[in-house]
């Protein structure tokens, strides 16, 4: 199969030396190659919202400073991209999803699946579980300094345990849904779940 371009996961980083944090058929770069699947949308921040929903129902949202006046977390984590780049010890800053959970009131995501919808009408999908107890967060800073436009800026999704397709740029809404629904390049053959370990880069891998 053909291999298109693609976009560009905290904790459960592999311990050890940097050759025993690198997944199967991964190589480092030093350098953060910069793909996508389309143009880079300008956003206003005054008009960003981000908006958690169960189902068709949303459940919380928050303006650029509301979102920023949140708890804030800071981690240093692996990426690994798909198209096989990994990139060791990167710093990122943002909002955990636990703790959008809990601004919105929840103790728990009201639905198994989530489907990331972002600007320029990217999706993703994942398993809930796979965005709470300290898994994933919506970053706004790379290396301190926030998050520039080509990278997802002005926020985008970290989910680094999965490939890096799933660490949704220039995210806006998070859906929890009761049935697991692929989202763009999952429809286009790739993996639904995209473990770098077990190299699942393609659906059947």
């Amino acid at each position: 199969m053909s291999e298109p371009p693609i976009s560009r996961g905290f904790r459960g980083r592999k311990p050890g030396g940097p050759s025993s944090r690198i997944p199967p058929g991964q190589h480092l770069v030093s350098d953060f190659p910069v793909l996508s699947a389309g143009p880079t949308p300008e956003t206003h921040l005054k008009n960003w919202r981000l908006t958690l929903e169960d189902g068709d129902s949303p459940v919380g949202e928050w303006a650029w400073d509301q979102f920023n006046a949140l708890p804030q977390t800071e981690v240093t984590v692996d990426i690994h991209c798909v198209t096989t780049w990994s990139k060791l010890d990167t710093r990122w800053s943002g909002v955990t999803i636990d703790t959008l959970l809990e601004a919105a009131g929840l103790t728990e995501p009201p639905a198994p699946f989530v489907l990331a919808h972002c600007d320029g009408d990217y999706t993703t999908n994942m398993p809930a579980e796979d965005l709470v107890d300290g898994k994933a967060m919506v970053a706004t800073h790379f290396d301190g300094e926030p998050l520039d436009p080509e990278h997802g800026g002005p926020a985008r999704l970290l989910v680094p345990h999965l490939y890096f397709w799933k660490s949704a740029k220039w995210v806006r809404r998070l859906q929890f849904i009761d049935t697991e629904q692929p989202g763009f390049w999952e429809e286009l053959g790739y993996h639904i779940y995209g473990d770098p370990w077990r190299e699942q880069r393609y659906a059947g891998d």
